[in-house]
């Protein structure tokens, strides 16, 4: 049995039955992350003088997971979308020749989730929740494969650990 196969169908097997469902995957596989943009916001001018360094690291971590570490990993493997596999259409647009492995969205916003949760438990956690809706949704809309949610996921956490060690070791952050 492909356990990868078997928990996309799982979760992509729920779109199509009811219409309150597809809307709510949508809207957080294409428009939920905009809150964790706002939150970062929130929280960088709640003390602009206190988050700025942890607001730097967080987005550097980001960053350097998803445009840097994804995009090699996905020009050293092709990895089909599930769509594309599996011949479905999925519930949002997305571009069918794009690689779907490592996910890009779970290793931003867990690499985004996991410099919060280093600084603030709480807050972190928060992040941490809404970026799995964020990812789990992209599932559901047949855009990834669970092993892509998981190896980005894997991805962020690594590097935002990364990140911070160095961080805290040359920029003096905590």
């Amino acid at each position: 049995m492909n356990l990868d196969l078997y928990l996309f169908n799982l979760v992509n097997g729920l779109a199509g039955k009811w219409a309150w469902l597809d809307n709510a995957g949508i809207f957080f596989a294409k428009y939920c992350e905009y809150f964790l943009w706002v939150a970062m916001a929130v929280f960088l001018f709640i003390n602009i003088k206190k988050n700025w360094k942890i607001f730097v690291e967080a987005f550097l971590a980001a960053g350097i997971s998803r445009f840097i570490f994804t995009i090699i990993i996905r020009l050293l493997w092709f990895r089909s979308r599930p769509f594309v596999a599996l011949g479905l259409t999925p519930l949002i647009n997305k571009d069918p020749s794009e690689a779907s492995f490592p996910s890009g969205h779970a290793s931003f916003y867990f690499a985004l989730s996991t410099v919060i949760y280093f600084y603030n438990k709480k807050l972190g956690i928060l992040f941490y929740s809404v970026s799995l809706l964020v990812v789990l949704a992209r599932i559901f809309v047949g855009v990834h494969w669970p092993a892509d949610i998981l190896a980005g996921a894997l991805l962020g956490i690594f590097t935002a650990w990364l990140i911070h060690k160095l961080a805290k070791k040359y920029l003096k952050t905590n």
